[in-house]
């Protein structure tokens, strides 16, 4: 896919970019495959805002995507290739020589007709889903398994591509597309080839509509907020943050402080860190 831009006939239409659409299928979702999700406005289930700057935004129906092996051992061909809101890759609808449908992650390059294949061995075509095992090293892989039967949890954004470093003993080698090196274990199944709408990180929205109708609202500066609203508050004009260390709206140190518990049982599956991209 391509970046598509217009003609700057408003202020809005002037750095209007968004993915080309032109090769998706004109059809709407299957309905069967679709389930009505309620907007939550960022809330958890005591009505309590848990994540900030959600709200609004279209109505939409949440696509069930079939992100394990349901189908193993058969042979699906490619139906339709449909937008997701819900995700910022393609999806494709894949009807199986049983007359089952179902949705699943599109790969870049594939077109309306090609076979997609689930099996433990498969050909080494985009679209296939097999054990890692029997992977070739150095292929481009998505929507990989940590654990066997866990269904795919890396690599499923858009443009994203986990790649095949190695295969020692029970466990595969992966170069994460944060450039980490890890091991999973090579029982678990991942899907070839790397995903669609690549172009997705040179969209650019335009304007503030666009962000609304996705569902963000806008996010105030901390150092325009008053003091009992943010550590960067008060002052009068414009002032520097006054903090020695950069901290959130509830105080807690957000620069240079890592998260990742180090006690964490995968640590030990990590082999290298991603590159953090300091100068020496």
């Amino acid at each position: 896919m391509a970046i598509k831009t217009v003609q700057p006939t408003t202020p809005g239409r002037r750095h209007y970019q968004v993915a080309d659409y032109s090769g998706l299928s004109r059809v709407r979702p299957h309905k069967p495959l679709t389930v009505h999700q309620q907007q939550r406005a960022g809330r958890n289930a005591f009505g309590r805002i848990t994540m900030r700057h959600r709200g609004g935004g279209e109505k939409q129906h949440y696509r069930l995507v079939e992100f394990g092996q349901a189908f193993l051992n058969q042979t699906g061909r490619i139906e339709t290739l449909e937008y997701d809101p819900n995700r910022s890759s393609f999806i494709c609808l894949v009807v199986f020589k049983n007359g089952s449908r179902a949705y699943m992650i599109a790969p870049h390059g594939v077109r309306v007709g090609d076979s997609i294949e689930v099996a433990e061995k498969a050909a080494i075509r985009p679209g296939n889903r097999m054990k890692l095992k029997y992977i070739p090293v150095g292929t481009e892989i998505h929507n990989i398994e940590i654990m066997p039967g866990q269904k795919g949890k890396i690599a499923r954004s858009a443009g994203s591509y986990a790649t095949l470093m190695a295969i020692e003993g029970s466990y595969a080698h992966l170069k994460m597309p944060s450039g980490e090196i890890r091991k999973v274990s090579c029982e678990g199944f991942a899907s070839i080839g790397q995903i669609s709408n690549i172009e997705h990180r040179a969209v650019k929205l335009g304007k503030a509509g666009r962000s609304r109708h996705k569902g963000i609202r806008p996010t105030v500066r901390g150092k325009v907020m008053n003091p009992r609203d943010h550590p960067y508050g008060g002052g009068e004009g414009r002032t520097t943050r006054g903090t020695k260390r950069p901290k959130d709206k509830w105080g807690n140190i957000t620069g240079g402080h890592k998260t990742r518990n180090r006690k964490k049982w995968s640590n030990t599956f990590i082999i290298s860190r991603r590159p953090t991209g300091k100068k020496k």
